[in-house]
């Protein structure tokens, strides 16, 4: 799949202050539509940022699955393909309703 293709149905992609370049911005427009937003710390110590904890939460669903824990594939290809499998798994999950059994 494209970097084009990948960022077609994109409209905002939220970054931490590592990606506040102009640069990384400008890519990002030449790929697609997309908007980046950088989400910035204001004030010393912690704080919840707003949509950081988005990305948090699903790179540690990620890092439960064995090949997604370390950087184990040689091709960016393969680590893209287990990441939809892990992701369609989980979704799975959640929409399974369990079984009660009634008696």
């Amino acid at each position: 799949m494209e970097a084009a293709e990948a960022t077609e149905n994109l409209v905002v992609i939220w970054v931490d202050q590592g990606f506040s370049g102009d640069n990384f911005a400008r890519v990002i427009q030449q790929l697609g539509t997309s908007k980046v937003d950088v989400v910035c710390r204001t004030e010393p110590g912690f704080k919840v940022l707003p949509k950081r904890w988005i990305v948090e939460r699903t790179f540690a669903w990620w890092n439960q699955y064995r090949r997604l824990s370390k950087d184990y594939e040689l091709l960016p290809e393969m680590s893209e393909s287990i990441i939809y499998t892990v992701m369609i798994r989980l979704m799975l999950k959640r929409l399974a309703k369990p079984h009660s059994s009634t008696s």
